[in-house]
């Protein structure tokens, strides 16, 4: 994209969002639930497409946590085992609420894990429940996908028409909204990154680049919001830029191949991909590229200063699949398991089953 916008600019941004979910036209609004009384309720598993080799100077840790951040376990591990943090890897960051299993790998080169590491871990409510060594270290985002199992109470159970609800998101998918708690609380990183960005964003104000993600995940979200809103979001535009479910990999939409991908497309084979806004040219063409343009028109401080920052243009799809979704009810409660590809927010799968304060309010005269 060429740059727009000019340094100093701030969008106004109305919080919170009214980002519209794709069954309130057919079903209404959900019923009132919750999905997080007690970090048991919530249970997440990572899947990665490979093992530790079985030697090598990284010590990899399969762990189970509960009520800690991925952070805080990265900073234990490297406390023990006296080492820098900068040599402990991780792939995904998981929820601080809830039961979560995911691989760590800590850098040991010559030596073995300190004396009694998984007795000690334990004891901060960190299981060790596999280890190996590899050569490298566990890298950012390598994982495949993550499973979920999580429970709902309240109204929503007693709901009739919550079976057909998640029947219709098996066979048709999901909006991939990037989950509320990327924003913080009350959209605190988003007006942190507003306001970063007007003045020139800057490594040492976000050296984990988390205010940059807050500022494109919410232009994503606006823009696939407009598309679920005229109902384009699931079925390639003329001049979209597609990408196959469970994969990077893109194309673009000819007009030719627009009968056949459309086909495509209705299986849950491939989805539209949106714009994660950055510096590059964009793909799009014709009204796919005519929402990116409304995009930056409404929101030039963002997508300027996004670019000022140097962020790299990229695209994440606008829907999701399930992956082995599964209900099981029990008395007062009902258990969902599913499982969604890497950088997918469980969330976006809640909001469209329950109405609860965290997944989505109603649109205010409010701010940021």
């Amino acid at each position: 994209m060429s740059e727009v916008g000019s340094p100093g600019v701030q969008d106004a941004i109305d919080w919170p969002p009214a980002w519209p979910r794709v069954l309130e036209g057919e079903f209404g609004v959900p019923p009132s639930g919750d999905y997080r009384a007690v970090p048991e309720d919530f249970r997440v598993e990572e899947a990665l497409d490979f093992a530790p080799e079985g030697e090598g100077e990284h010590l990899w840790l399969f762990i189970e946590k509960r009520d800690l951040t991925t952070a805080m376990v990265a900073r234990e591990l490297a406390r023990l085992c006296e080492v820098s943090p900068q040599v402990v890897g991780y792939s995904g960051m998981k929820d601080r609420v809830a039961v979560t299993r995911q691989w760590l790998s800590v850098q040991l080169p010559g030596r073995e894990a300190p004396e009694g590491l998984v007795a000690r871990l334990a004891e901060r409510g960190i299981r060790v429940l596999d280890q190996a060594r590899h050569p490298r270290k566990l890298k950012r985002g390598v994982h495949r996908a993550n499973r979920f199992h999580l429970r709902i109470t309240g109204a929503a159970v007693a709901d009739p028409g919550l079976e057909a609800r998640w029947q219709r998101l098996c066979d048709a998918g999901v909006a991939n909204y990037v989950g509320p708690q990327r924003f913080g609380a009350d959209g605190r990183n988003l007006q942190r990154a507003r306001a970063v960005l007007a003045r020139g964003w800057r490594k040492r104000d976000d050296r984990e680049g988390m205010l940059l993600s807050a500022a494109r995940s919410f232009l994503f979200n606006e823009l696939l919001a407009a598309r679920v809103r005229d109902h384009s979001w699931a079925m390639p535009l003329p001049g979209e830029v597609v990408m196959l479910d469970g994969s990077a990999s893109q194309f673009d939409v000819a007009p030719d191949d627009a009968a056949e991908l459309g086909e495509r497309a209705r299986r849950l084979d491939l989805h539209p991909a949106g714009i994660l806004w950055g510096v590059g040219t964009s793909r799009a063409a014709g009204a796919a590229r005519a929402h990116e343009a409304a995009l930056v028109a409404r929101y030039p401080g963002l997508c300027g200063g996004l670019e000022r920052a140097g962020v790299r243009l990229a695209r994440r799809a606008l829907r999701l699949r399930l992956g082995e979704p599964r209900l099981t009810r029990g008395d007062g409660e009902l258990w969902l398991a599913f499982s969604l590809p890497r950088g997918a927010f469980a969330t976006a799968v809640l909001r469209e089953l329950i109405s609860h304060p965290f997944l989505g309010a109603p649109p205010t005269d409010r701010s940021l």
